[in-house]
């Protein structure tokens, strides 16, 4: 074994040798080589070419818009050296699981949601220090916010009022459709990745605004951030959103509310069972630093995995039995909006959709929802290596729940969508039946790797072109600002408050 330890050490110290003879600077799996320590992955920039075809292409939409690029941002900052050091004491301490992770000394913590801190259950983890804001409202939602108009070391630019992307030109200019997109991680997307989806639709929008010469400009933007939900959501577009008189908000979320115990008579109890083909090679064990700074070695280490099957073969793993109870009267098929028992938390989000919809009607403005991907189906075998958090998702997160009734759930919850949408008179876009089933497109069972981000990103626009399209023709939008009405952004002020919680 040492002897191959160093043969294959030898062989990466050859293969960095000639890439520094070339003079460039390359990239493996998404990293960049030399980079030290790697940082996260952007995964497969290049789509499949039969991935983007399986899109369906509104009227006037040009193939090649897909290959092109928005504009760098233009507020992307230095990241200051303490933070760096902050970021990387955390993420090479974690506590809890990763209870509380590198990202979160970055945000800006509601005090009516942090109470004490010292006192929260995973606040208290903080590394010395903490940003914190008080709520216009008072109230303890959203937990937090981004840091505005700052780069942080995980890859995240915000603006002036801390939502992902380029400045807000504030006021609105003339002539400017505001589409805002509201919801979790899977709006908010990975912080690594040089674009979020929202931004790539707001990109497109206004190429095809200027191939049609509809002198309008699209302002897109994205209020999302990770680990909330609907009533977050909610607290958002009442707090954040409205400010900005948008013409239309996007609700995006389904993940973190998913609750299949609302099917099953009696949850077992069984701890995860790995197949014991699931268990790692003790071969890629001593791998693992290496591959912390070297795609190369990261390569080696895939290798020994899938020589191993240290993944468990691709296939889903087995599951102790349970009874799926569906609630007694209620259409699958077409869910009753009023249903008092609905699964999968829908009774909730209801509540918080009916919300949203009531607020943005206050300023005239228009709500859609999407439908939420799931990467799951019954019988779905993926690759063990290059899809082995796409397994764990679906196998130890969600244990012990099986791939069919997962299957079902979502579905179900995307006809819910759809019904609520059809009932309430409100735009529905089924971005899950206009992108392939493609495990290469995703990271996990939920969020999309960069190449997934740009399928998404071209199913959500070629959806929205002819809503907008028939807004446009019925001089719907863009709408005037009030007279009279605040141009104000929902700005805050963080503050930096020292801890010194006992551990």
């Amino acid at each position: 074994m040492r002897f191959l330890k160093d043969a294959l050490l030898f062989l990466v110290s050859i293969a960095m040798c000639v890439v520094v003879a070339e003079g460039v600077v390359r990239y493996i799996d998404g990293y960049t080589i030399f980079y030290m320590p790697l940082s996260e992955p952007t995964g497969l920039a290049s789509v499949k070419q039969d991935s983007v075809d399986k899109v369906p292409r509104a009227p006037g939409v040009e193939r090649d818009w897909f290959a092109t690029e928005p504009a760098p941002l233009p507020n992307k900052r230095a990241i200051p050296d303490e933070w760096e050091r902050i970021y990387r004491y955390v993420e090479a301490n974690p506590v809890g699981g990763w209870t509380f992770r590198p990202s979160d000394v970055f945000k800006v913590w509601n005090t009516s949601f942090s109470g004490d801190p010292c006192k929260h259950w995973f606040l208290r983890h903080a590394p010395g220090q903490l940003f914190l804001y008080d709520a216009p409202d008072g109230q303890d939602r959203p937990p937090y916010r981004f840091l505005p108009d700052v780069t942080i070391p995980s890859g995240l630019t915000t603006n002036q009022i801390g939502w992902r992307g380029p400045p807000i030109e504030n006021p609105r200019p003339e002539k400017t459709v505001r589409i805002v997109f509201v919801g979790s991680s899977t709006v908010v997307e990975a912080h690594h990745l040089p674009y979020s989806w929202p931004e790539y639709v707001g990109h497109w929008m206004n190429m095809w605004s200027k191939a049609k010469g509809l002198g309008i400009r699209f302002d897109v933007l994205n209020a999302g951030r990770e680990s909330i939900i609907s009533d977050d959501i909610a607290a958002i577009v009442r707090n954040e959103v409205l400010p900005l008189r948008p013409d239309l908000v996007v609700y995006h979320e389904g993940g973190n509310q998913f609750r299949p115990a609302s099917i099953v008579e009696k949850v077992p109890t069984d701890p995860v069972t790995r197949p014991s083909n699931a268990q790692e090679p003790a071969a890629v064990t001593w791998l693992k630093a290496g591959a912390r700074y070297s795609a190369l070695i990261g390569r080696i280490q895939a290798a020994f995995a899938m020589a191993g099957a240290g993944t468990g073969g691709g296939g889903e793993w087995p599951k102790p039995d349970y009874k799926v109870i569906w609630p007694e009267g209620l259409d699958e098929m077409s869910p009753q909006l009023d249903f008092a028992r609905l699964p999968v938390s829908l009774n909730l989000i209801q509540w918080d959709l009916d919300q949203i919809r009531g607020d943005l009607k206050s300023i005239g403005a228009d709500m859609a929802l999407s439908s939420f991907f799931w990467m799951v189906k019954d019988g779905l075998v993926v690759d063990p290596v290059r899809h082995r958090y796409i397994i764990e998702q679906l196998n130890a997160a969600n244990w012990p729940y099986r791939y069919r009734d997962l299957e079902r759930l979502a579905k179900f919850q995307n006809r819910y969508f759809a019904k609520y949408a059809a009932t309430h008179g409100i735009e529905f876009l089924d971005i899950v039946g206009n992108m392939p089933f493609d495990p290469d497109l995703f990271t996990d069972a939920v969020h999309t790797n960069y190449a997934g981000t740009r399928i998404r990103a071209w199913a959500a626009f070629n959806l929205l072109v002819p809503i907008v399209e028939k807004k446009l023709a019925d001089k719907a939008w863009p709408r005037a600002w009030p007279a009279g009405a605040s141009t104000a952004l929902p700005t805050f002020t963080p503050r930096l408050t020292k801890l010194e919680c006992k551990k």
